[in-house]
């Protein structure tokens, strides 16, 4: 992609962020609404329009500046769809699902992307295989990174959710105290270079698998 210019990234990169951040909380509405709690449903919060979810600041912004710059690390959030965890049937349980379906999407999608370029590959036609390609490798990696970040273990991100609907009561209580400070602690985390570390092995194998999948290894 280095010889694409900062329109044309960010027009290929468009679909594949909205879709990304799109269907990772559609994902938790469409949970809860299993199990019991339809808040985002009678809201229209799961619909596939990317308008119901758009943040200006996290789905545009963040991933417009991040492209742009060519820092080759993608992120971003949309509005966070509601739910209500005491309509829940087993509300510590479920919570735990709900969270835990956003990052299971995010890897349903780079799955997607990773099949999309493989396809594209065997096309004739370069005007048409060239982008898709690089629209599924930016799928890929997206998709990569907000599975892999939203499964840190800081409230308010899903890992959090979840870890704290598995700890037993007391401990689950006195760990869920530090969500207002969770958005500050991930900022500290990535500006001290901690995240990097954290994260590049297992994105590393991540993307690899899904590079292996797509045919590009």
């Amino acid at each position: 992609m280095d010889d694409l210019t900062i329109v044309q990234i960010i027009a290929v990169a468009a679909l594949p962020v909205l879709f990304a951040i799109t269907m990772h909380e559609v994902a938790h509405g469409w949970v809860a609404r299993l199990l019991g709690d339809d808040t985002a449903a009678r809201m229209g919060r799961l619909s596939l329009n990317p308008v119901q979810h758009v943040d200006p600041v996290g789905t545009l912004v963040v991933p417009g500046l991040l492209l742009a710059f060519k820092t080759g690390f993608m992120f971003g959030w949309a509005k966070p769809v509601p739910v209500d965890f005491n309509r829940l049937r087993n509300p510590r349980r479920d919570m735990a699902l709900v969270a835990a379906a956003g990052p299971a999407a995010n890897l349903l999608m780079a799955l997607f992307w990773a099949l999309l370029v493989r396809l594209a590959i065997s096309l004739q036609f370069e005007f048409v295989s060239v982008p898709l390609v690089i629209m599924g490798q930016i799928g890929i990696a997206i998709n990569a990174v907000l599975m892999l970040v939203n499964l840190l273990p800081i409230p308010p991100l899903d890992g959090g959710r979840v870890l704290t609907g598995l700890l037993p009561y007391r401990w689950a209580d006195r760990y869920a105290r530090i969500e207002p400070y969770g958005f500050m602690i991930l900022l500290a985390l990535m500006f001290t270079n901690v995240l990097s570390a954290i994260l590049g092995t297992p994105l590393h194998v991540l993307e690899g698998l899904m590079f292996e999948v797509a045919g590009l290894r």
